[in-house]
C-alpha cells in the first residue's frame, strides 16, 4: 500500500523547455514521439492511432494530423525547441516537421537516421541443373 502512495505523491508535471522530435516514416504508417533530451518519451501519435485506417495512414496528411497531436501534448509540458530525427521513406517526413509551425516549437536541426544496409541478406543458393 505504501508504494502506491509514493508513486501518486511523485506525479508531477516536468518542464521540458528543449527535447527531440522522432519521426518514423514508413509507407504504411507515421509514428511521431516526442522526447527529452536523455529520450524519456514526452508524448508520441501515430497516424492509426489518430483513426486512419488502411493505406491512408501512409499519407502525408494522416502524418500532419499525427504530428499536430503529439505536439498538443507536448507543449503542455513547455516545449519550446527540437532537434528532429526522421527514419524512414515515407510520405509524412516534411509534413510533419511542417505541422509544428502552428505550434510555435523551433526546429534547431534536421538529422536522416534511417538505416542503410552494408553487406545485405545472405543470397540464395545457386540453381541446380
Amino acid at each position: 500500500m505504501a508504494d502506491a502512495k509514493t508513486s501518486t505523491s511523485k506525479k508531477q508535471r516536468r518542464s521540458v523547455p528543449s527535447g527531440q522530435l522522432h519521426i518514423q516514416a514508413t509507407f504504411n504508417n507515421t509514428i511521431i514521439t516526442f522526447s527529452d533530451k536523455k529520450g524519456n518519451v514526452i508524448a508520441s501519435s501515430s497516424a492509426g492511432a489518430c483513426g486512419f485506417r488502411g493505406s491512408k495512414k501512409g499519407t502525408a496528411y494522416a502524418a500532419q494530423v499525427a504530428a499536430e497531436k503529439a505536439a498538443e501534448i507536448a507543449k503542455t509540458y513547455g516545449l519550446h525547441s527540437v532537434d528532429v530525427f526522421v527514419k524512414g521513406v515515407g510520405l509524412g517526413r516534411d509534413t510533419a516537421i511542417r505541422a509544428l509551425n502552428n505550434f510555435d516549437i523551433t526546429v534547431d536541426s534536421i538529422k536522416d537516421v534511417t538505416g542503410v544496409p552494408h553487406g545485405g541478406v545472405r543470397p540464395r543458393k545457386a540453381r541446380r541443373g
